[in-house]
């Protein structure tokens, strides 16, 4: 890949992406592979001024091995520089940038009970600290081909030209590839917060879907709900983009208000396992039944990580006719895949998504309807015949979606 382009993407990521003040410092989460880019947005970061920049590398066959060998009671112990690692983001608030390339089936072949178990372990000594970061830092999630994951999506290509045609997909996708990116993103955020602030204005009581697939499912939406999407503004004031790329509007559901059943269009790649061909079907907001044609088990712990974990977190809506859907490239990556038609996630929910969040206290925020759990998981259920219909609190119909696209 062209070093100009490549340095290009750095700089969106650091400067749209992050937007690091002087004198903070950042984390970054990357594979072991991706020494060489990591070390370009390193630098990018110091000459913007970041005091340091610390790092999590990761391998996912060492991850497996230790899953496969590990008892699951050290599976699902946290040690205590683990702990103080923790507190320390959660008191320092550093920048985090994570750079995916995780291989879609790199953790085939554990056991998905005794990992969901060893994490729901953990989850109470990590919710803490996770609660204290909300919204009070910067974050973004971009990522960077890895070998095993090109040659998912390109199988019929060498390993080196896989990752070519993968740096290629990904820069198309997160506006990188033309033009200047940053120019582009700046464009791309003011449509979308144009259109954010038309679906405020309906203030839609409930979103009913349909498609011929065999969707027919409705969700109920809090009164104090809004939508958002694309650039973020942390309560400092500092403004970041979460996501590159992102194509989504979403807000976050009314806990407990979701009927009906929903049929995923794209398989979804879920730590490392690919769960295929599944569908859905909520009733009084939970997610009561589910079928896969491949992965069912790991589906079925995931919605019983904990009491949230059945419940949604987020409605996101995305036409069709998106950059990323018209590569006509299935990524088998949420990052990408989730943005390239309408989506929903299963566990945790926004407290952005509740208008002046900040006036209330975590408790008020899921005493208002946002769900909460340690999971927040996409999947993908936009095609080209979905309807999705806005339910006014006057009880108004409006089109929202037509033939899997915007109707505003």
């Amino acid at each position: 890949m062209d070093e100009k382009r490549l340095s290009a993407y750095a700089d969106l990521i650091v400067e749209t992406g992050i937007n690091p003040d002087a004198g903070q410092e950042v984390v970054i989460t990357a594979g072991f592979d991706q020494l060489d880019f990591v070390r370009m947005v390193t630098e990018k970061c110091y000459r913007r001024g970041v005091a340091k920049v610390w790092f999590n590398w990761l391998d996912m066959p060492l991850e497996k091995l230790h899953n496969l060998y590990q008892s699951e009671e050290k599976l699902g112990t946290l040690e205590q520089w683990e702990i103080e690692k923790m507190r320390w983001q959660s008191e320092k608030l550093p920048a985090r940038l994570w750079l995916d390339s995780d291989d879609p089936d790199g953790m085939n072949g554990i056991d998905q009970g005794k990992r969901a178990r060893a994490q729901m372990k953990k989850f109470p000594l990590i919710k803490p600290f996770r609660d204290a970061m909300e919204n009070r830092h910067q974050w973004c999630i971009a990522a960077v081909p890895g070998k095993e994951w090109a040659q998912k999506v390109f199988p019929e290509l060498p390993a080196d030209e896989a990752v070519e045609k993968l740096w290629e997909a990904i820069l198309s996708a997160s506006r990188a590839a033309d033009g200047d990116p940053q120019e582009n993103w700046k464009q791309h955020n003011e449509t979308v917060h144009r259109r954010a602030a038309t679906l405020n204005e309906y203030n839609f009581a409930e979103l009913r879907y349909k498609s011929a697939n065999g969707t027919d499912f409705r969700v109920g939406l809090m009164e104090q709900g809004v939508f958002a999407g694309g650039a973020e503004t942390d309560l400092s004031g500092r403004v970041f983009n979460p996501n590159i790329p992102s194509e989504e509007i979403f807000t976050t559901p009314m806990r407990g208000k979701a009927d009906g059943v929903l049929v995923a269009t794209k398989p979804l790649s879920y730590q490392g396992a690919l769960i295929e061909n599944f569908s859905i079907r909520f009733a009084d907001g939970k997610a009561v039944e589910v079928h896969a044609e491949r992965n069912q088990e790991v589906l079925e712990k995931m919605i019983a990580m904990d009491d949230g974990a059945a419940y949604l977190g987020e409605v996101a809506l995305i036409a069709c006719d998106s950059p990323i859907n018209n590569t006509g490239i299935l990524f088998y990556n949420t990052l990408f895949d989730e943005n390239a038609s309408c989506h929903v996630a299963l566990g945790r929910g926004f407290d952005v998504c509740v208008k002046d969040f900040a006036k209330y206290t975590a408790d008020e925020i899921r005493a208002l309807g946002v769900n909460d759990s340690m999971v927040h998981v996409d999947f993908m259920i936009g095609c080209d015949d979905l309807e999705i219909t806005g339910i006014t609190h006057d009880g108004s119909e409006v089109a929202v979606f037509r033939c899997g696209n915007w109707c505003f």
